[in-house]
């Protein structure tokens, strides 16, 4: 649903890549910025996450991970505000 909406607000741009698949917005990534906390994103397969990105960093806007799991999949993670 939001993708329709970021095309109405922005348009057709070339520097504005819309994916209606997660793992697909992250191939090649080297981070991944969490910064809503929609139930699609809860709970990723961390194991797809980490064969499409080029870097596993995960950067937690929202704090909806336990960094030691993230960390235990391989991932160097950071949740934004936490100590």
């Amino acid at each position: 649903q939001a993708l329709d909406e970021i095309e109405t607000t922005y348009g057709d741009r070339e520097d504005l890549v819309l994916c209606a698949d997660q793992y697909e917005a992250a191939q090649g990534a080297h981070a991944l910025c969490l910064v809503t906390a929609w139930k699609q994103y809860w709970s990723p397969d961390f194991k797809q996450l980490q064969q499409v990105m080029q870097h596993p960093l995960i950067l937690d806007g929202r704090n909806i991970y336990d960094p030691a799991y993230v960390k235990a999949k391989g991932f160097a993670y950071e949740g934004v505000g936490r100590l």
